[in-house]
């Protein structure tokens, strides 16, 4: 991958959100429609392709890493307003990033 500027990466808006709700993306085979709350941001809705690793109701109540300012883009129907982060192992298994520590939901990542 090419290096971005630090200008660049400024640009990101990463934030903790709040899951508040989660739901297989009906006819889909690995997506989840996720809302999520983010504090002054309010209440985002996105789709992630973890359900090979997650069950949906699992993932309520979790705090997670969330891309706020992705531009939207409608996936099966619905509007997904941002991404969360999440890596993959060397198995090629993905793994939410949760905050070690209760943070306020909206609180910036730097």
């Amino acid at each position: 991958m090419d290096n971005i500027s630090f200008e660049d990466f400024k640009k990101l808006d990463i934030r903790i959100a709040e899951v508040k709700d989660a739901v297989e993306v009906e006819g889909a085979d690995k997506l989840i429609k996720l809302t999520l709350e983010v504090g002054e941001l309010g209440e985002r809705v996105i789709v992630s392709g973890i359900k090979d690793w997650y069950i949906p109701e699992s993932l309520i109540g979790k705090k997670i890493v969330y891309l706020s300012n992705l531009e939207t883009k409608k996936i099966r129907g619905v509007e997904s307003q941002g991404m969360l982060l999440a890596p993959e192992d060397n198995e090629g298994n993905c793994v939410l990033l949760i905050p070690e520590k209760d943070i306020e939901t909206g609180s910036q990542v730097h």
